[in-house]
């Protein structure tokens, strides 16, 4: 069979197989910034409920209301347009207050996840340079010992009930705090409790400050193609594309100011920062916020109060769910959309949820530097297990070789993405940028396929970063962490299949005192890095492969 060659950009092969409807465009500049969006969103859905977390619900006049109280409260601490602010908590109704405040304050947003080790804290910090924090008590005694370090000014505390009103809350904080020994002991001087800081607000008025698409609203720290940690800038013209992309998508599927939809991924994360965050607003549904969905058995009695109609989570989420025995038991007649992304949806979960729910599990896919999602499944029906789907309105792909020329179409290339949900660029880090960019495009790193009609498939990746549950780790942060061990001589790290979690992180080490233990490894590694990333295996070898010039080869220690 001949070579079929195609310029990817220009046919848009995608387009004919869009379910009838969907727009092939959307105008990324709708909104003046993400303001605007609030703003509208308020207007039209007022008092209808916006998040609901603890038993409580607050709706869209109350999330307006109590976001503009902390905006005025971080302009009196003298926070201006363009500073950072860092907001580190699990899925609470606090976030979403403090980051429409910080928005409405004109700030930049550095999303951080809860569950950071300091030392991660204080690159993520230093790194963006955030002045601000707002943090769940859980985890300052970790902000404690490295805020000297950084130029954290202003600290703002909340605890997990603090928006439970009465007696009811205050119970929950003690019960949290004394009981299940969830908070350890912290001494942060002048740090502000988040509830004061509310009724300090209140007082004034904050003053919004001109607002382009053109600012930055967040960023969001990842590896990137290689190495530690960067922020990808993300304006306000970002997310909005973005948002009005996935919006585009279902729209056909969704009733505005009807629709309940499950928030079970932190906001943190860019998926649900953009879909759950924003695009449920957008929908005007009622945002369930889950704060702990390792809770099982919580979860699923959540999930029974509830006739939803949208959820979101990644793969392991949903074979969690699904091998949860009351999970069947819960009324499924009102759901419409099941989206998964983050890591690769599996067969045999797809079908199982279909089986169990009567709805389709969709596959999507996207990279935190394009906020995020490029591709997605059509929720018309026409799916195709196995793919992710076809490009989502407005965003144009290509399928490379190494010199960047298209391929022909079916065979392997490097998906290169364009289109108005691409990051500015990583914040301060215009050499890490150049290598992702080439004009245009951002090279993804994933190595794909395209079929004739558009849909895409993921058949390994260029990049050797290794994915948890969702979650990116970088087997050069977990080797520089590892090899601080004062008993390793070498060590190499790849990424193993893993049933739970897609992948575990597995470790080679070469000992330099033999008497170094897998527990020892583990051990030190859980000190050094956030869970996800610590090793779930370690092997221990006498050498490892090496290139020419001395170069741990991970693609020898995969083949192994």
């Amino acid at each position: 069979m001949a070579e079929q060659l195609i310029n990817y950009a220009s046919e848009k092969l995608w387009l004919k197989s869009y379910p009838k409807g969907t727009v092939a465009d959307i105008n990324p500049d709708h909104y003046s910034s993400l303001l605007g969006f609030f703003e509208e969103c308020v207007q039209k859905f007022g008092n209808k409920p916006a998040y609901e977390n603890l038993g409580v619900v607050l709706s869209f006049n109350d999330i307006d209301r109590l976001s503009s109280n902390f905006a005025a409260f971080l302009q009196q601490k003298g926070l201006k347009k363009g500073d950072r602010i860092a907001i580190q908590m699990p899925n609470l109704l606090q976030y979403p207050i403090a980051t429409f405040g910080a928005l409405k304050a004109g700030l930049t947003i550095v999303n951080t996840n809860p569950l950071y080790t300091p030392k991660e804290m204080k690159h993520q910090f230093d790194d963006s340079g955030a002045t601000a924090i707002v943090i769940v008590a859980n985890f300052a005694a970790n902000l404690q010992s490295i805020i000297k370090d950084t130029a954290i000014k202003t600290v703002i505390i909340t605890e997990i009930a603090d928006m439970v009103p009465g007696a009811k809350g205050w119970l929950l904080n003690k019960a949290i705090k004394h009981v299940k020994k969830m908070v350890p002991p912290y001494n942060i001087p002048n740090a502000i409790r988040f509830t004061d800081a509310l009724a300090e607000g209140k007082k004034h008025r904050h003053t919004t400050p001109p607002l382009t698409n053109n600012d930055i609203a967040f960023l969001q720290y990842t590896g990137g193609t290689t190495g530690i940690s960067k922020g990808a800038a993300l304006s306000h013209r970002n997310i909005l594309a973005n948002m009005e992309q996935l919006i585009a998508w279902t729209s056909t599927n969704i009733k505005e100011g009807e629709e309940i939809g499950i928030t079970a991924l932190p906001l943190y994360h860019i998926f649900a920062l953009t879909f759950n965050c924003f695009g449920y607003l957008r929908y005007g549904a009622r945002n369930v916020l889950i704060t702990n969905p390792r809770d099982m058995v919580g979860f699923v009695a959540e999930l029974k109060k509830h006739r939803f109609s949208i959820i979101s989570g990644v793969n392991t989420l949903f074979n969690s769910l699904l091998n949860q025995p009351d999970f069947k038991t819960v009324d499924f007649s009102n759901l419409k959309v099941s989206l998964g992304g983050g890591m690769a949806v599996q067969d045999v979960v797809a079908q199982k949820w279909q089986e169990t729910t009567g709805c389709a599990l969709i596959e999507a896919y996207g990279l935190t530097e394009t906020s995020p999602g490029l591709t997605t499944n059509p929720m018309n029906g026409t799916h195709r297990m196995g793919t992710i789907g076809l490009p989502l309105p407005g965003t144009n792909i290509r399928i490379v070789n190494d010199d960047g020329v298209d391929v022909p179409l079916g065979e392997r290339g490097e998906i290169w993405a364009a289109g108005p949900q691409i990051m500015t660029g990583y914040w301060q880090h215009p050499e890490e940028t150049a290598k992702v960019m080439e004009g245009e495009w951002f090279k993804t790193g994933d190595v794909a396929t395209m079929s004739e009609d558009g849909f895409i498939k993921i058949v390994d990746r260029k990049k050797e970063m290794i994915l948890v549950s969702g979650f990116n780790v970088y087997p050069n942060e977990v080797e520089n962490a590892i090899a601080l061990h004062p008993k390793v001589l070498e060590v190499g790290v790849i990424g193993v299949p893993d049933e739970k979690s897609n992948e575990a992180v597995k470790a080679f080490v070469v000992k330099k005192d033999d008497s170094l233990t897998e527990e020892e490894v583990k051990a030190w590694s859980r000190d050094q890095l956030t869970s996800y990333k610590v090793p779930k295996h370690v092997e221990f070898r006498n050498e490892l492969p090496k290139s020419n010039v001395g170069k741990i080869l991970r693609r020898l220690l995969k083949e192994d």
